[in-house]
C-alpha cells in the first residue's frame, strides 16, 4: 500500500473509531439528552398560586394563615376559534357575578363581533394602507376612534359582563392559565363547574388571613401583585409578573422564605395540562413577638389613653407606644402603638416605633453621661451643688427643680440638667461661669453624637425590617443646642432607637434588633436568628457599672420611683421633654406640649425585659393650668407587673 493511500486509511479509521465512541457515549447518556430534548421542545407552565408560609409567634400561635378561594380559570384548548370563545364568554356571563367590561375593552369586543371594523375603513384608506402612506396601526387607531357610543348602547348588561370575560380569556400566553374571577360564590362557583365548560376550571387561590384582625397588621405586611416600581427585582428573581408577593415589612422581607412553590404543568398537544410537581406552602416564619404579651400591653395602652383623656390639659394626648425585649438578644417580643381618634375607634400605628422619631429628653442621660466619664470630667462619688447655667445670650437653663446636693449617681437618680450642662461645658474645653461663651464647634457635638450612637441612638438598629427611619440629627451648631442635646432636648429618636440603646445599657453590647426568631420547613428549622452584636458600647465596664446603679437608684429612690414596683427590682430612666404639635394639621408646628418617656430592665442585676414607652404631647403649655398626667409611669407600671407576674 502506497504511503498516501495508507495515511487516509488511518485518518478514516480514527474518524470511524471516534463516531463509535460517540455514538456509545450518546446511547449510554440517552436519559441525559432526552432531558435536553424534552426541555427544549416541551412547554411547562406553573400554577396560578400557592400557599405562602405561615406567620407565627414565638410559642407557635398562627398570625397570619392562608385562606382557599375559589377562583375560576381558562386554558385555551388548542382548536378552539374566536366564536367558540364569545359563546364561552357568554355561557360565563349568565353564571358569574363579575364587573362589566371598561369602554375600551368593549371597543375591543365590538370589533371581534363586528369582522374586526373592516367597514369602518373606507376604500381609499385601504389603497392609501398598499401605497405604504398609512399603516396597520393607523387604520386600527381609526376603528377604534369611529365606533361611537351609540354603537355600544346596543350592548346589555350580559354582553358587557361577556365582553370583559373574553379580554381575560385572551390576556397574555396562549398556552398560560387566565384568572377569570377569585372569591367566586358557592353556587355559581357549582354551576361553573356542572356547566363543564370547554376550558374553564375552577381551583383554590390563596389570599392571607388575619387570626388577631389588625393587630401588628401593618408590621405583618401586605401582599399583592407585583408593583411597577419592583417589577425587575421580582421578574430577575424568576417571577412572573402575575404573581402574588410580600408588598411591605415582614411580607417582604422575608419574601424568598414565605413565597410557595407553585404546581409544574407539562402543556399536551391539545393545549390540556398534566401535572408534573404539586404545589408545595412556603416556609413559616416564626417571630420572636409573644402575641399574649402584644395584646395585653395594646389593652394596657388604651385603657392608660383613655385615662388620659379625663385629665386637663391631654387635648393633643391620642397616641401611646410600648415595646417590650430580650436585652440579651435583641428579640422584639411586643411592638405596640395605639391611636385614639376623634370617633372613639383605634388605630394601629405600631409602624411608626421604626419610622417616626421623638424628642426623648432625659431617657439619654446614660449614655450623655458616659461623655463625662469617657473623658474624665466626672470624679465619682464627688458632690456638687445642683444649680443653673447662664450663657452669653441665652436665658438661664436649670434642672427641673433644686435638687441640692448631687453626685454621679444622684445626677442620674434625680436627673440633673446641671450636671449634664458641666459636662459639656467642660467638653468645649471651658469651666463654668457665668454669661460664658463656649464657642462650641461641630467637634463637640461629634463626641456626643458618637456616644450616642455607641448605644444606638442616632443610628439604624439593624432590625429586620425595611424603610427604619434614624430621626432627625440637628444641623445648627450653638453654645446652647450643645447643651440641650446633652439632656435629649435636641436631637430625636425612634421608639426602636431607644429600645436599642436601653439594651445596651443593660449588655454593653449594642445588638440588633430583630422580630425573626427562626424559619421553619413543617418542623425542620432551615434559619434561626443569632445575636449579633454591632459594637460594644465605647465605655469602660466600671463606668458602665456606675451608669446602672444610677439607674437602679432611679426608679427606687428617684424619679422613677411610681414607674415599677420595687419588688421587680428593675433600672430605668425616666424623660419628660418639650416637643410641638400640628393642631390645624396644616403641615406647621403650632403648639408647645410635653412628652413623657421610660427606658428600663429588670432584674437589673440579670435582665430578662427590656421595656420602652412613649407618650407624646400628654400636657402643652397653654392649659388653665400645670397639671400633667404621667401617662408614661402608668403604662409602665401595668407591664412591667404584667411581665413580672405572669413570664
Amino acid at each position: 500500500m502506497k504511503n498516501g493511500n495508507k495515511k487516509y486509511y488511518i485518518i478514516i479509521c480514527l474518524l470511524f473509531e471516534i463516531l463509535t465512541i460517540r455514538l456509545f457515549f450518546i446511547y449510554s447518556n440517552s436519559d441525559y439528552y432526552k432531558d435536553i430534548l424534552e426541555k427544549k421542545t416541551l412547554i411547562y407552565v406553573n400554577g396560578s398560586s400557592a400557599p405562602r408560609g405561615k406567620i407565627l409567634d414565638t410559642n407557635g400561635k398562627v398570625l397570619v394563615d392562608n385562606i382557599g378561594v375559589k377562583t375560576i380559570y381558562y386554558n385555551k384548548l388548542k382548536e378552539i376559534d374566536k366564536n367558540e370563545e364569545i359563546e364561552i364568554s357568554y355561557k360565563l356571563a349568565n353564571i358569574l357575578t363579575i364587573n362589566e367590561a371598561s369602554s375600551d375593552v368593549l371597543k375591543e369586543f365590538w370589533l371581534v363581533l363586528n369582522n374586526n371594523g373592516k367597514e369602518l375603513i373606507t376604500d381609499e384608506e385601504y389603497e392609501l394602507l398598499n401605497e405604504r402612506k398609512l399603516t396597520n396601526d393607523d387604520l386600527e387607531s381609526k376603528k377604534r376612534e369611529r365606533i361611537t357610543d351609540e354603537m355600544l348602547e346596543n350592548f346589555n348588561y350580559i354582553d358587557k359582563k361577556a365582553a370583559n370575560i373574553y379580554d381575560l380569556m385572551n390576556d397574555g400566553y396562549n398556552y398560560s392559565k387566565k384568572e377569570i374571577l377569585r372569591n367566586v360564590a358557592e353556587e355559581e362557583y357549582a354551576k361553573v363547574i356542572e356547566s363543564n365548560i370547554p376550558g374553564i376550571t375552577g381551583e383554590l387561590s390563596w389570599e392571607r388571613k388575619y387570626l388577631y384582625e389588625d393587630t401588628l397588621k401593618n408590621i405583618l405586611g401586605r401582599i399583592g401583585s407585583i408593583p411597577k416600581e419592583l417589577k425587575d427585582e421580582y421578574l430577575n428573581n424568576g417571577y412572573e409578573l402575575t404573581d402574588i408577593v410580600g408588598l411591605s415589612y415582614l411580607e417582604y422581607q422575608y419574601e424568598e422564605y414565605l413565597k410557595g412553590t407553585k404546581a409544574k404543568y407539562l402543556v399536551n398537544n391539545d393545549n390540556t395540562l398534566t401535572m408534573v410537581e404539586e404545589e408545595k406552602r412556603g416556609n413559616d416564619l416564626v417571630l420572636s413577638i409573644d402575641i399574649d404579651i402584644q395584646l395585653k400591653v395594646e389593652e394596657i395602652l388604651k385603657d392608660k389613653i383613655l385615662l388620659g383623656k379625663k385629665y386637663p390639659n391631654t387635648d393633643y394626648y391620642k397616641d401611646s407606644y410600648a415595646l417590650v425585649s430580650n436585652p440579651n438578644t435583641g428579640n422584639i417580643i411586643a411592638i405596640a402603638g395605639i391611636r385614639h381618634n376623634s370617633d372613639d375607634s383605634w388605630s394601629d400605628i405600631s409602624l411608626n416605633n421604626i419610622n417616626k422619631s421623638f424628642t426623648v429628653g432625659s431617657v439619654v442621660k446614660a449614655a450623655t453621661i458616659a461623655v463625662g466619664y469617657d473623658n474624665n470630667l466626672i470624679e465619682m462619688g464627688k458632690y456638687l451643688n445642683d444649680g443653673c447655667v447662664k450663657l452669653y445670650l441665652v436665658p438661664q437653663k436649670c434642672s427641673f427643680k433644686k435638687l441640692g446636693k448631687i453626685n454621679d449617681l444622684t445626677a442620674l437618680a434625680m436627673s440633673s440638667n446641671y450636671y449634664q450642662y458641666l459636662i459639656a461645658i467642660g467638653i468645649t474645653g471651658n469651666t463654668y461661669k457665668p454669661n460664658i461663651k463656649l464657642n462650641a464647634n461641630e467637634t463637640h457635638f461629634k463626641i456626643y453624637r458618637d456616644m450616642l450612637a455607641s448605644f444606638g441612638l442616632g443610628v439604624q438598629t439593624g432590625i429586620d425590617l425595611p424603610n427604619e427611619s434614624v430621626g432627625i440629627i440637628g444641623s445648627t451648631i450653638a453654645d446652647d443646642l450643645l447643651l440641650n442635646l446633652a439632656i435629649g432636648q435636641y436631637d430625636t429618636y425612634t421608639p426602636v432607637e431607644v429600645l436599642q440603646y436601653i439594651n445596651s445599657v443593660a449588655t454593653g453590647n449594642r445588638i440588633s434588633l430583630s422580630l425573626m426568631k427562626e424559619i421553619k420547613d413543617n418542623d425542620d428549622i432551615i434559619l434561626k436568628n443569632e445575636v449579633n452584636v454591632l459594637n460594644k458600647v465605647a465605655l469602660d465596664d466600671v463606668y458602665l457599672n456606675r451608669i446602672r446603679e444610677g439607674l437602679k437608684l432611679v426608679l427606687s429612690e428617684g424619679t422613677g420611683k411610681i414607674y415599677v414596683n420595687k419588688e421587680i427590682n428593675a433600672a430605668g430612666k425616666t424623660g419628660t421633654s418639650e416637643s410641638f404639635y400640628d393642631s390645624d394639621n396644616d403641615g406647621a408646628v403650632d403648639v408647645s406640649t410635653i412628652s413623657s418617656t421610660f427606658a428600663g430592665y429588670f432584674p437589673a442585676d440579670n435582665p430578662e425585659y427590656s421595656v420602652v414607652v412613649i407618650t407624646p404631647n400628654i400636657s402643652h403649655n397653654n392649659g388653665a393650668n400645670d397639671t400633667m398626667y404621667y401617662g408614661a409611669s402608668k403604662i409602665t407600671k401595668d407591664i412591667t407587673n404584667y411581665l413580672s407576674e405572669n413570664y
